[in-house]
């Protein structure tokens, strides 16, 4: 909207960039463009405001498939005026000079053009597609189609109107119907994750059968070597037990060869001493026979191996011969 300014009999008008102020002074155009600023007499002034930025205009409207079906469109239109001048011949842009207004609804008027072309023409594509054909692709040949036919539409063109993009957001169908046609999908994806569903428990049991075998395998192969270490245990308690039989039995023939060499030496010693004390002995014997007794006697009185006297009795008979050897000795 336009900025007036009124200064008693004269007034002043500031547009915005993006609107384009057509001034006509006594039928004759005294300012033409966008973003305009000048003074003006409202008496013999006339003034006319066209947006010249982008509009959108919303499109919600249903149609009728070639297989009698009910469809719900929903889609957006993009347009601009191109040609402000002829736009404000064919629409009335005027504004009223005091409050800068628009007299009359001139914006409503070319949306409701553009929706009834953008209907028409997207009735006209649905009526030759089938329910599940516009469903399926009506989105993108709505969108070309109603884009095209705006486009070349002479009624636009000699509006100076120019549409720039045309979206089509959503092509639905009645919530029975479409609720109906998810079905089989729907019942697709469900069967899709209940196969994956009994893979995956497939699977678990897989992974823990194999889990369980090896467990076993690790069993028995523990079982086995635990087998294999007793059998070692024993062999080298056994292989102890017979060193140490050995060992023992070596050390037993040692100690009786030492004892049977010791015997023996005891007894060789023995038999020199016996036979060296028998050698004496009979030397002495021998020696002893040569003697006579009284001889004898005086031997065994000296060493003393008489046996003790209690009473010796001494007669003259027994004295004198004693006497008579030693004087014979001497």
């Amino acid at each position: 909207m336009a900025d007036i300014t009124r200064f008693r009999f004269i007034s002043h008008l500031r547009a915005n960039p993006t609107t384009h102020v057509r001034h006509l002074r006594n039928g004759k155009v005294a300012h033409d463009g966008a973003g305009q600023a000048f003074w003006f007499r409202a008496l013999n002034s006339s003034l006319s405001e066209i947006p010249v930025d982008d509009r959108e205009q919303p499109l919600l409207f249903h149609g009728r498939t070639q297989d009698f079906q009910d469809v719900v469109v929903q889609a957006t239109v993009t347009y601009r005026v191109t040609d402000p001048a002829l736009a404000a011949s064919r629409l009335d842009f005027g504004i009223d000079p005091d409050t800068g207004l628009w007299r009359s609804t001139p914006l409503e008027q070319l949306g409701g053009l553009l929706t009834e072309l953008a209907q028409q023409t997207a009735l006209d594509l649905l009526a030759r597609m089938t329910l599940t054909e516009a469903l399926s692709e009506g989105m993108t040949a709505l969108r070309q189609a109603v884009g095209t036919g705006l486009r070349e539409d002479q009624r636009l063109t000699g509006l100076g109107i120019g549409v720039e993009d045309v979206r089509v957001v959503a092509v639905r169908a009645e919530r029975d119907v479409e609720k109906a046609l998810q079905t089989p999908t729907r019942e697709m994806v469900q069967q899709a994750a209940d196969k994956a569903t009994y893979e995956r428990r497939a699977m678990a049991v897989e992974r823990e059968r194999s889990i369980a075998e090896n467990e076993l395998q690790n069993q028995i192969e523990l079982a086995r070597r635990e087998e294999q270490l007793v059998n070692q245990r024993g062999q080298n308690e056994r292989m102890r037990a017979t060193e140490a039989a050995a060992a023992g039995q070596i050390e037993t023939q040692a100690a009786a060869s030492r004892q049977r060499a010791l015997a023996e030496a005891e007894a060789d010693a023995k038999r020199v001493i016996g036979a060296a004390e028998a050698a004496a002995e009979k030397a002495l014997l021998e020696a002893y026979a040569e003697l006579d007794q009284a001889t004898i006697l005086a031997l065994a009185i000296k060493q003393g191996a008489l046996p003790e006297i209690g009473t010796l009795n001494v007669t003259p008979d027994l004295i004198t011969p004693l006497l008579t050897r030693l004087a014979e000795q001497r």
